[in-house]
């Protein structure tokens, strides 16, 4: 790609030489700091998580990889956080010079995450009870049921949306409304000063997360770590192109998880649902 090509997400994206599966961001990492009864229960936590991985279905072999792309005193963001199964293990590794800010609209998943917080002491995490979208305001979010059950991983803003895409399997579906802010004016409300790695699942809204994140993609550079699935993308009227093509332009490359280690790839598949896209950091 030609230098200085200007990306559909703001700025511009500087041509590089090809480097290493995954850019290292320094030398070896100091171990996390936390006090020393919080440092242990989110050290027992992650690790449960890291070891169920590759054993169980709700929890995704991407959180073994984790411990490869983000270092203590990272700013990490947890955008679709559900119950915490990512933030326990960012928790962990960013230690207590790191912060993590988890985000989670929906009021029952994020009483559990909020509990969890709690209870594990996990003094550097901070929940935001909002959805990540492409403007400000509020909005509704479906919520599907089964067997009268929510399925909270399934539910997505309607603002939008075509229709339910594969959420038609469900019979019934609740409505939630929920704040909406974007990226870009989580991150200045929150005064964030630095932005190093972002995990977005929001079932198909992806692109419209980057697109109202341009100023964060732009002057920070995090590592992505994003769901992208054709199915869901499909119900606002786009596919994975619509995702990974802006990013392209900004000069992030992409990545798959294949145990024990994260590896080039230039092709969205079902064989993965979570890509992972690393840039060169601009130094300041």
């Amino acid at each position: 790609m030609p230098a200085d090509t200007p990306g559909r997400y703001g700025g511009t994206a500087s041509a590089a030489t090809e480097p290493a599966p995954v850019p290292s961001r320094g030398a070896a990492p100091a171990r996390p700091v936390l006090p020393p009864r919080d440092g242990l229960r989110v050290r027992f936590a992650a690790s449960l998580l890291r070891g169920l991985a590759p054993r169980v279905s709700f929890v995704e072999n991407e959180v073994a990889g984790l411990a490869g792309v983000v270092r203590p005193g990272d700013v990490c963001l947890d955008l679709g956080a559900e119950y915490g199964l990512y933030t326990y293990p960012l928790a962990r590794l960013v230690g207590g010079r790191g912060a993590v800010h988890s985000v989670e609209p929906l009021p029952g998943p994020a009483a559990l995450l909020a509990a969890g917080i709690r209870g594990l002491g996990c003094a550097n995490v901070r929940l935001h009870r909002v959805a990540l979208g492409g403007r400000r305001g509020e909005a509704v979010m479906s919520l599907p049921l089964r067997g009268g059950l929510p399925v909270h991983g399934r539910a997505y803003l309607t603002e939008g949306a075509r229709g339910p895409g594969p959420n038609v399997e469900f019979r019934r579906t609740r409505e939630v409304r929920t704040a909406v802010t974007t990226l870009d004016a989580l991150c200045r409300d929150e005064r964030l000063h630095r932005v190093d790695f972002i995990k977005a699942d929001v079932e198909g809204a992806e692109a419209a997360v980057l697109q109202g994140g341009a100023e964060v993609l732009v002057r920070h550079r995090p590592t992505l770590m994003l769901e992208i699935e054709d199915r869901h993308l499909a119900k606002y009227g786009c596919d994975s192109s619509a995702v990974v093509d802006p990013l392209r332009e900004l000069g992030y490359r992409m990545h798959v998880f294949r145990s024990p280690a994260w590896r080039r790839t230039d092709v969205v598949d079902e064989s993965s649902r979570n890509y992972l896209f690393t840039a060169n950091r601009r130094r300041g």
